[in-house]
């Protein structure tokens, strides 16, 4: 039992017997009332012998008339009233007047009111002063210390990022033995800056540094340190560091950094806003004259181009460790660390399943067992197999199916749209890119679907693929000028693709006639996050070049897509009608199109497939009712019900 729960029990206590004192004696005799008199009728009544006794106490005088009734009256100074009594044969009883003092519980019960008052002005003011959850504790740092004994993380569960993990392997080893480093004269690095994109691991990497050492290890996210008081920020990051100091050795973790730590002077509020104070503060306490031994900050972000540079600088965060998204063997065993928890049928094997799930990051990676999971079970299967996770990853990538009513003329021409895209990526695919699946189901924004699955991945762009991917994006709105006659606004998103792309090829990579030159400094608007415009650092004249380069560059491979369907015009036709008729086929469909004219092996039904789902459903909906039914036993009693 703690403070608070005894010092409950004492006030309950206290007022109990404070209620029980003043109502345990209503009257002592309630038979025998005392009237009052005045003291002209106390006179009377002597004269005329009718008073037997009398106490005085003071001025108060308490009798007993002679037909047994008690009275009292208050007696002025009165030198004679003693003489009167004394006369009548009144028997007189004298006492002291009672000046005793009040008791405790009668000083204490005048002064509750003013108690309560105090006290509940004390609670809040010891709120406002101390604590992280005070009513006025803004200046408190809200890092939160992880429980090592509580979902402790290692290395061993972090994978497919070997190379960052030998990183901060250093970080580890210090933190066990600082001596190791400090007999040579070495020094460990201050700070630990984790980049990469979102999902790639860089907080698990935290904390299986903290998991490794065996520290105290302190969490704190970079928005937390944002508030609407000014001076808020600069006083949380000042009493981060007192509690790192106070439990050094130790790491702090700060977890999407650029919240905070943005480039100074570049902000509609010029350079005394609120977040620059607080940025000074932390680059004070990671490098100041106060210094922090024993204390390492540890910080992660995705945006590293926006961090001010002397956040960077040796000294604070002089060590980046790149997270890049895992490649082939890291995505293999990211999937093995996940796939403990979820059983697998014998069929699934992981590296294919890695090779299929290129770019995928690891987070990604664990969504996506899970979501093979979720289906399998909705499937009511005993274990995951690997349709489960082929349905998974369509449902990731491009978006879960949405069954929507369309009519004939629609139909038609999203399937020579996805058509045309087949059979140009078909026709001019060096095997890198193959052909996955083609529908006309529509999934997330799309009406329809082309899904390409990459053999390895893709860290070099050629040329020759680039022009590939800008003379598939143009297949769609091709097909659909030659055989619909018309061209609707279902190529947006190929367009939009296609133009990045071609100002790509010419303005960064060099592959125009411009030359070998990069146009524009592309660099972001620290201030709004995002990039706005590249900043314009050529001619007027140049910029018109570089639009008709990149007007050339698409209109070639769109007429280029043009001559590729008008020679495969009856695989064209032949790919739409059996996306009419079967709304999904595969890629190897597509390439025994181009080859024999039409389907060779065999397809499988959307509608039957839809019907097969909701036929198990139906079934481990049934199964479920009649497991609840065989549960409970013929004559039994109902839950609750005592036997």
């Amino acid at each position: 039992m703690n403070f608070k729960n005894l010092a409950m029990w004492g006030i309950i206590v206290f007022l109990t017997i404070g209620l029980y004192n003043m109502f345990k004696n209503p009257s002592a005799n309630l038979n025998n009332s005392v009237s009052k008199v005045n003291f002209s009728t106390f006179l009377n009544e002597v004269e005329n012998g009718r008073v037997v006794q009398v106490e005085i106490k003071g001025n108060n005088i308490n009798g007993v008339l002679s037909d047994g009734n008690k009275f009292s009256t208050y007696s002025p100074n009165d030198p004679n009233l003693i003489e009167k009594l004394s006369d009548k044969g009144v028997s007189i009883t004298a006492a002291p007047l009672d000046e005793k003092m009040p008791s405790l519980f009668g000083v204490l019960l005048s002064w509750f009111p003013m108690l309560l008052l105090i006290a509940v002005w004390i609670f809040f003011m010891r709120q406002m002063q101390g604590g992280k959850g005070g009513a006025m504790g803004f200046g408190r740092s809200k890092a939160k210390m992880m429980n090592e004994l509580k979902g402790k993380v290692t290395f061993n569960d972090v994978a497919g990022v070997e190379e960052a993990k030998e990183e901060v392997e250093e970080v580890v080893e210090f933190l066990k033995d600082p001596r190791k480093f400090s007999r040579l004269g070495g020094k460990i690095p201050r700070g630990c800056l984790l980049v990469g994109p979102p999902g790639t691991g860089k907080t698990l990497l935290a904390r299986a540094i903290a998991g490794e050492a065996g520290v105290p290890f302190f969490t704190i996210s970079g928005s937390d340190f944002v508030e609407m008081f000014v001076g808020v920020g600069a006083a949380r990051v000042r009493d981060m560091f007192e509690q790192g100091r106070k439990s050094a050795p130790c790491l702090i973790f700060i977890d999407e950094i650029d919240a905070v730590g943005r480039q100074r002077g570049a902000g509609l509020g010029g350079g005394n806003d609120e977040r620059e104070q607080t940025l000074n503060s932390l680059l004070v306490e990671m490098d100041g004259f106060d210094g922090h031994e024993g204390v390492i900050i540890i910080a992660a972000t995705n945006r590293p181009d926006v961090l001010d540079n002397a956040l960077l600088r040796p000294g604070r965060f002089d060590r980046q460790v790149v997270i890049d998204l895992p490649d082939l063997e890291g995505r293999e065993q990211i999937l093995k660390v996940h796939a403990k928890k979820i059983k697998l049928c014998d069929d699934v094997e992981l590296l294919s399943l890695a090779r299929a799930t290129s770019g995928f990051s690891g987070a990604d990676l664990a969504n996506l067992l899970n979501e093979g999971a979720l289906i399998a079970a909705r499937h009511r299967k005993s274990a995951v197999e690997r349709i489960d996770l082929d349905d998974a990853r369509e449902k990731i990538s491009f978006g879960r199916e949405r069954r929507r009513v369309m009519d004939d003329e629609d139909r038609k021409i999203i399937a020579y749209h996805e058509a045309g895209h087949a059979i140009i990526q078909a026709v001019v695919d060096d095997g890198l890119l193959p052909i996955h699946k083609v529908t006309i189901i529509p999934r997330g924004q799309s009406l329809g679907s082309t899904m390409f699955t990459p053999k390895k991945d893709i860290l070099n762009h050629s040329k020759r693929r680039v022009l590939n991917q800008i003379c598939c994006a143009m297949g769609g709105r091709a097909a659909e000028e030659i055989e619909i006659g018309d061209v609707t606004s279902g190529a947006a998103g190929d367009i939009r693709m296609a133009t990045n792309i071609a100002r790509s090829m010419v303005c960064d990579w060099g592959m125009s006639d411009l030359g070998m030159i990069s146009f524009g400094d592309k660099q972001d608007q620290v201030f709004l996050g995002k990039e706005l415009s590249r900043a314009q650092n050529y001619s007027e004249e140049t910029a018109q070049k570089i639009d008709l380069a990149i007007k050339n560059v698409i209109d070639d491979q769109y007429n280029r897509s043009k001559d590729i369907l008008s020679e495969n015009i009856d695989a064209l036709n032949a790919t739409a009608e059996a996306l009419l008729e079967y709304e999904t086929i595969e890629g190897k469909h597509v390439h025994e199109i181009l080859e024999h004219g039409k389907i060779i092996s065999e397809v499988t039904k959307a509608v039957e497939k839809q019907a097969e789902v909701e036929q198990a459903e139906e079934e481990s909906s049934k199964a479920d009712q009649e497991d609840e039914v065989e549960d409970i036993d013929p004559g039994s009693e109902p839950a609750g019900v005592p036997a």
